[in-house]
């Protein structure tokens, strides 16, 4: 399983499939909700919405009103990208490797980098 760039609650924008004025996704920008790394796929809002018809059930402790329901359904990693906070444009995702010294020791720690711009994400 490979090491993913994107982490739930980064801002991503959708940069493949239809786009948003032909009633696709592409362009929108959202933020992440989960993380699915054994399927690569992300759960971003208001992204990739689908309606759920469900029917009204009853249980013991009472109904549960039928209906269409709409959510957000997951989206494969390669379509996002993750959003640069300076610009708010999308950015590749670098690393790098930092020394922090902590109770006397030190210890490298990698940090995630804007390509785009060099900052820190």
């Amino acid at each position: 399983m490979a090491k993913l760039k994107i982490k739930k609650g980064d801002l991503v924008q959708v940069i493949a499939g239809a786009r948003a004025e032909r009633g696709g996704d592409r362009g929108k920008q959202g933020k992440v909700l989960e993380v699915y790394p054994e399927r690569n796929r992300v759960l971003v809002e208001g992204v990739n919405r689908v309606s759920k018809h469900r029917k009204p059930t009853q249980t013991a402790s009472g109904a549960t009103a039928g209906g269409i329901e709409i959510h957000e359904a997951p989206i494969h990693i390669s379509n996002v990208m993750l959003v640069d906070p300076k610009d708010n444009k999308p950015t590749r995702v670098g690393y790098r490797e930092e020394t922090v010294e902590r109770n006397g020791r030190t210890r490298k720690v990698r940090v995630r980098v804007s390509r785009r711009t060099g900052e820190d994400i």
